[in-house]
């Protein structure tokens, strides 16, 4: 009998994913499609609810309404630029820096926080009926006192995003540090690790996912406190916009500044999400 003919080096190295490619293809395709899909039928239920009659176009505007708006507020149209003088995409821009900002405030001063309350005990009994206080409190209950000490201009829109972001950063990387398991904190020092040493090589890395995690949610609710940090002297500004256009019953452009609002915060969301992947590869792996 002649012996089989052995599989080339190449086919002995290449590992199989036990998938189809078919199989994978069609997978990306509903990766997509879904989403696309379920777009397209929010559309349609919207432009049949509108056609309905039921509500005045003044509550609930024809998409075709709102993208004309959308098209007002993006160019300048019989002379007029975008809303208020500002393009859209500066009225986005301009938030998106006061987001920037507040929200980077919060986050370092929350993961500060959290690396000293997880790692002493008694810091943590001090600050963190604070914080729990700070995390249950609506931004608009002392929105009104930032601007009586603060002023009218940039200072309470950016202290009030700081304060909506501080807490989420403060309390997950507080619990991710308690959680570090307490052998490899002890295995550390019996290797003649500092202190700083085990903070900076065991401590971190061992809470950087939860701590990603925070900053996610701390972005979220920033952009949660947006309008109500514009409340107040906010045009130029996206929430700005939206509170002026809803003062005039102005809807179509209402609709487009919470759209904007929305997709920029999944866009986003999606880079934060993409730099935890590549921070913390391990994740739901180990």
């Amino acid at each position: 009998m002649s012996a089989s003919p052995s599989p080339s080096k190449t086919e002995q190295i290449k590992p199989s994913t036990g998938i189809p490619p078919a199989k994978r293809s069609w997978a990306r395709v509903r990766h997509v499609a879904l989403p696309f899909g379920s777009l397209l039928l929010f559309v349609a239920l919207w432009q049949l609810v509108a056609a309905s009659g039921t509500w005045s176009e003044t509550l609930v505007p024809p998409p075709a309404k709102v993208w004309d708006a959308f098209v007002d507020v993006s160019t300048t149209h019989d002379g007029v630029r975008g809303y208020n003088g500002t393009l859209l995409v500066e009225h986005l821009g301009i938030s998106l820096r006061r987001i920037a900002i507040g929200a980077g405030i919060g986050i370092a001063l929350g993961v500060l926080f959290g690396l000293l309350m997880g790692t002493v005990g008694w810091l943590r009994s001090l600050f963190e009926p604070w914080i729990t206080f700070l995390r249950t409190l609506p931004p608009l209950a002392y929105f009104s006192l930032l601007v009586i000490w603060l002023g009218i201009d940039e200072e309470p829109k950016v202290t009030l995003l700081a304060v909506a972001a501080f807490p989420p950063v403060a309390v997950s990387t507080t619990t991710a540090v308690a959680a570090v398991p307490k052998s490899l904190i002890e295995a550390a020092r019996a290797l003649g690790a500092s202190r700083w040493h085990v903070v900076r090589d065991v401590v971190v890395p061992s809470a950087l996912p939860e701590t990603l995690t925070g900053v996610r949610l701390a972005v979220g609710v920033a952009y949660s406190s947006l309008v109500a940090a514009e409340l107040v002297n906010g045009l130029p500004g996206i929430g700005g916009m939206v509170k002026d256009a809803a003062n005039y019953n102005n809807t179509p452009v209402v609709l487009v500044g919470i759209i904007a609002i929305g997709v920029s915060g999944l866009v986003i969301d999606g880079l934060l999400l993409r730099l935890e992947r590549a921070v913390v590869p391990w994740r739901g792996r180990a």
